[in-house]
């Protein structure tokens, strides 16, 4: 499906970007420096983790914007959403909320159904590798999603609200959704190297696949890991298992750099040889194929 490929120096112009990449620059534009300060422990983590993947839709400064409002809401402690009812005052505070599309009594209903599950398990790493056991990183993630939307938790959590259950959609749905966010949540809980969080122990990082975002995705499609031109659970696989084949025992370690490249700029998306000049994946880029330019 490809009609362009990287060069055969891909894998080493891939690694020059990674190794020169600024990452403490970006990892303050990113929702992992707003999550961090929340993940105390593990039961914190997953909580802050979900929370923010949940809201992770437009830009990083908006992001992270609802990420700290949710943690004001909270008093610094996102454990609360799963424990005991939210004092008067902060639950009116959380039904006020809104980030985009997601309303605050979605909020509450996913705290809802964690206080639910974690009545009866320690970490949501156990549902996922119900399912990854099964059919792999799919299965993982529909297990997920089928657990976060409610589904057999019985009558006692009342009906869900509107729009809640499209929040988190599955691969398995056959909707074609590339399931971003609960890809990212799953990305931050497992790889235990620098900017994620790695609580997640039995998940093998060679596994995971990429959080295809629009960035990840218009960079990926033009350095040739991919030919298609829309984002769906297709796109995800092809990229994962291009990067794969470079780091068949952490493929997604990229994925920041990625996503990051085109978050910050870095990549003009558009000829413009002061910017690209540098890039160390220039050569592999579709925009430069066959452009000759004076050094």
């Amino acid at each position: 499906m490809r009609d362009h490929r990287p060069t055969p120096e891909f894998p080493r112009h891939l690694e020059a970007l990674y190794r020169r990449f600024p990452f403490e620059r970006s990892v303050g534009d990113d929702p992992l420096a707003e999550i961090r300060p929340l993940a105390r422990d593990a039961r914190r983590a997953e909580v802050a983790g979900l929370l923010a993947a949940t809201l992770a839709v437009g830009n990083t400064t908006a992001i992270r914007g609802a990420i700290r409002r949710l943690a004001e809401i909270a008093d610094g402690d996102v454990a609360r959403f799963v424990g005991p009812d939210l004092a008067p005052a902060a639950a009116r505070r959380l039904a006020a909320f809104r980030h985009r599309w997601i309303r605050g009594d979605q909020i509450a209903f996913l705290g809802r159904v964690l206080a639910r599950y974690y009545d009866r398990s320690a970490s949501l790493e156990t549902r996922f590798l119900d399912g990854f056991r099964a059919t792999g990183f799919a299965g993982g993630l529909d297990a997920l999603a089928t657990t976060l939307r409610g589904d057999g938790s019985g009558p006692s959590l009342g009906r869900a609200p509107a729009g809640y259950r499209r929040l988190f959609p599955s691969p398995l749905d056959g909707a074609a959704s590339p399931c971003k966010r609960l890809t990212l949540f799953v990305r931050w809980m497992v790889r235990p190297r620098f900017p994620d969080l790695g609580y997640w122990q039995d998940v093998p990082t060679g596994s995971l696949m990429i959080p295809l975002d629009q960035h990840v995705h218009w960079i990926a499609y033009h350095l040739g890991l991919t030919g298609r031109r829309t984002r769906s659970w297709s796109t995800v696989e092809e990229v994962s298992e291009a990067l794969r084949r470079i780091d068949p025992i952490d493929p997604t370690r990229y994925d920041f750099v990625l996503c990051h490249t085109g978050i910050s700029g870095d990549c003009p998306k558009e000829r413009d040889l002061a910017v690209c000049g540098p890039c160390s994946v220039r050569p592999d880029c579709r925009l430069w194929r066959g452009v000759r330019s004076a050094a």
